[in-house]
């Protein structure tokens, strides 16, 4: 028996698996050990980061695209996006002979800018802003009568993201709990009503959990409120799910389908992307990395095997240094600190001999003698160490301290 939800039926989205697998593979789903040990539950990686385009966001596009017709795929599509959407466009039009037209702002990354070209899509650099952007996209389909391809709110788009779900379960067919990433709604709308009614039509319930960036979440006030809400916006590492208002059918969709929505934080993302390099050895962007920063923080808990999506791979070079960086120091494996000292000789060998006792190591070292405040006779260095975690962080610090120094941590 299946269970009503508002959108796609199962038998859509599995009549959908069959379009979507021309172009999208069979991603892995891997296991962690790491992640089971802290959970108390098996956990499975669902790793749609290794999608062609580096995300899922391909099926729902491509899907969208294949129920167009012939004169609507001669007048061309249409794109507003910084990344990943950008990239499943340009790849299924390329697939399908469609002329594709993608606008992105003017400071998009040059990474996804370059991915989005060699798929052969036209990009149109405009705006500094998303809406900006987004304006003169819609100026464009007025003018051109190009169709447009939304990156979330529409029903081939839910469908062709849902055939996840279906793919999920013929992994783990006892998984007892899927992790989400939600930034407008589409995949956590297509994953969660195909999960719930394949789930039903099998005799039995399934758990769907939601993951929002807190500096992008605006699933939860929204559904205490009944209707889509706009958040005020933030800046998040997590570019690829910074929406800050609801999908119109995405949300009524999670509203009945998806069990609980958390939100976590910039370090937890940052401590979740690093797991994955370090633990996974897989490359994950900070959004793609929400479902597991969910799990490492005790949001999510499951009395069986939990699925935890791995939504894209798409992360600047330049960005995934400093989330690095960041994911080390919240992990308390990075200190930088700052301290004053006497303007003579010896005082920075003496700094690095109490390091050497603690066995932390140097990384790189700052040396002024024109910080603001500073007296004549003073000096001022920032000094990066690696440690092994929050304890030796502590030590390290209270080794500088006991010896007289005022150490200042900068990475707090």
């Amino acid at each position: 028996m299946t269970v009503a939800y508002p959108g796609p039926a199962l038998a859509d989205f599995e009549q959908a698996r069959e379009i979507v697998g021309r172009v999208a593979r069979q991603t892995p789903m891997e296991s962690s050990r790491f992640l089971e040990r802290l959970v108390g539950a098996p956990v499975h990686l669902k790793c749609e980061n290794l999608q062609r385009t580096g995300s899922y966001k391909l099926r729902g596009a491509y899907l969208r695209m294949t129920r167009l017709t012939a004169e609507e795929r001669a007048r061309g599509v249409v794109a507003v996006s910084a990344g990943n959407h950008a990239q499943g466009v340009a790849y299924a039009a390329r697939e399908l002979g469609i002329k594709a037209t993608i606008f992105m702002p003017v400071g998009v990354a040059l990474p996804k800018l370059e991915a989005t070209r060699a798929y052969g899509a036209e990009v149109v650099l405009a705006g500094a802003s998303f809406g900006d952007t987004q304006q003169a996209a819609i100026e464009y389909v007025e003018r051109t009568g190009a169709v447009f391809i939304p990156p979330f709110d529409h029903p081939d788009v839910i469908t062709g993201q849902g055939t996840l779900a279906l793919e999920i379960l013929d992994e783990v067919p006892d998984a007892a709990t899927i992790v989400v990433p939600i930034g407008g709604g589409g995949l956590a709308a297509g994953i969660a009503s195909a999960a719930k009614q394949r789930a039903a039509a099998e005799g039995r319930s399934i758990r769907v959990v939601g993951v929002q960036a807190a500096n992008a979440a605006p699933y939860p006030p929204s559904i205490a409120a009944g209707e889509p809400l706009q958040v005020p916006v933030v800046p998040t590492i997590a570019d690829g799910m910074a929406v800050y208002r609801p999908g119109e059918l995405n949300f009524q969709i999670i509203r009945e389908a998806v069990d609980e929505i958390v939100t976590v934080d910039e370090d937890d993302l940052a401590r979740a992307l690093l797991v994955l390099l370090e633990r996974a050895k897989l490359v994950v962007e900070p959004a793609g990395a929400a479902a597991v920063a969910a799990l490492m923080t005790g949001a999510v808990r499951s009395d069986g095997p939990i699925v935890a999506m791995l939504s894209g791979g798409n992360i600047d070079p330049l960005l995934m240094q400093r989330v690095i960086s960041h994911g080390l120091a919240a992990s308390g494996r990075y200190l930088t600190v700052r301290i004053g000292l006497p303007d003579r000789p010896g005082q920075l060998v003496r700094i690095a001999e109490l390091l050497a006792g603690t066995h932390a190591n140097v990384v790189e070292v700052l040396h002024t003698r024109h910080g603001r405040g500073l007296q004549i006779s003073e000096v001022e260095i920032d000094i990066s160490v690696e440690t092994r975690g929050p304890e030796h962080r502590t030590q390290v610090v209270e080794v500088l301290r006991s010896a007289g120094y005022d150490p200042v941590v900068l990475d707090d």
